[in-house]
């Protein structure tokens, strides 16, 4: 039997198989964020279809970091009920189902939330509109929406949670090179430019346990010049991984131009697929940690190989059309958003 088929475990959350439906952006929740029939019965769908673990698409934790419309929110406690029901219906189709905790930071969207967007530091040439250089005070109010968020999570039945870091989100912004040219100890060195990530993750795994599932996203490559390197990709994983996070699942780009983009076009041949695995397998290489690989898995045959040859331990994939027009009813340029 292949190894796809077989079951897997993330710190005691058992799956029927290695494959994983990444997270993605539908559009199918309400104005406020609030779960509907729609997006609770595509999850009932994905898990009645077999996949071993559903990624919810990205859930904003503060009202100032949501990117899209009808976006999953995540950030106050009147989201349980429906939350609750969507993992109800997760569970009675004998599925498994990680909460994904985003924030947006550079790329919020203003009109939505009413806020000036918040970033590690004030970039000029990347979008238009002001953005707020974070305080301490800003960042330690990230921490504790981050934490709360995980802990409404795990109150909403969800398996586990997966922190967004990837993709130009707000803790892959402070990773980043192109958007932290912050001084002080969240600044500089790759240690100090992954410490909100570390922060982030050491107060959610307070909030929820230690036998509780916490993955991570993060972008191995940019695609733009003097961006992220592998190497500080590496050490970025290994600095989580000494942490305790359980999986760590390697993605890449951002959502700035079609060029960088995490999803990428004319994927027609197998040497095309899976086009992160070469950064998947360099982190597996000094990480003791579940590796899962997104972006391009097409074939069972290239998919298979994955897993036998150790790249990865999970493959991650995603195609789904969004309700709506992410920029509906209005432009929002930069902030559009495809998979998550």
């Amino acid at each position: 039997m292949s190894k796809l088929f077989e079951p897997g475990e993330i710190n005691g959350m058992k799956l029927n198989n290695r494959f994983v439906r990444s997270a993605t952006w539908e559009g199918m929740a309400a104005d406020d964020g609030s779960c509907t029939p729609k997006l609770i019965s595509l999850m009932a769908e994905l898990a009645r279809g077999g996949v071993g673990l559903i990624i919810s698409s990205h859930s904003y934790v503060q009202k100032v970091g949501q990117a899209s419309v009808r976006q999953i929110g995540i950030h106050s406690d009147d989201m349980i009920p429906g939350l609750k029901k969507m993992t109800a219906a997760v569970h009675d189709q004998r599925g498994k189902i990680v909460c994904q905790l985003a924030h947006a930071g550079f790329f919020a969207n203003t009109k939505l939330s009413g806020q000036t967007p918040m970033a590690p530091s004030s970039v000029e040439g990347i979008a238009e509109g002001p953005r707020k250089e974070m305080t301490q005070e800003d960042i330690a109010g990230v921490i504790k929406a981050f934490a709360g968020a995980a802990g409404r999570a795990k109150s909403a039945g969800f398996d586990g949670v997966e922190i967004h870091g990837a993709h130009g989100y707000l803790l892959s912004e402070f990773i980043s090179p192109l958007f932290n040219f912050r001084t002080d100890e969240y600044g500089g060195s790759i240690e100090n430019r992954a410490r909100l990530p570390l922060e982030a993750f050491k107060a959610i795994r307070k909030a929820v346990g230690n036998d509780y599932p916490v993955l991570i996203k993060l972008s191995c490559k940019e695609f733009k010049e003097q961006g992220l390197t592998l190497q500080e990709f590496v050490q970025v994983g290994q600095i989580l991984a000494d942490a305790g996070i359980d999986a760590i699942e390697v993605s890449g780009g951002l959502a700035i131009s079609a060029k960088t983009l995490p999803s990428q076009l004319g994927i027609n041949k197998e040497e095309k697929e899976a086009y992160f695995q070469e950064e998947a397998r360099a982190l597996k290489e000094k990480v003791d940690v579940l590796v899962i690989l997104v972006g391009g898995n097409r074939s069972l045959h290239v998919a298979e190989r994955i897993v036998e040859e150790g790249v990865a331990d999970y493959i991650s994939m995603s195609l789904h059309e969004p309700a709506v027009d992410p920029r509906a009813p209005f432009d929002q340029s930069l902030e559009s958003r495809g998979p998550d």
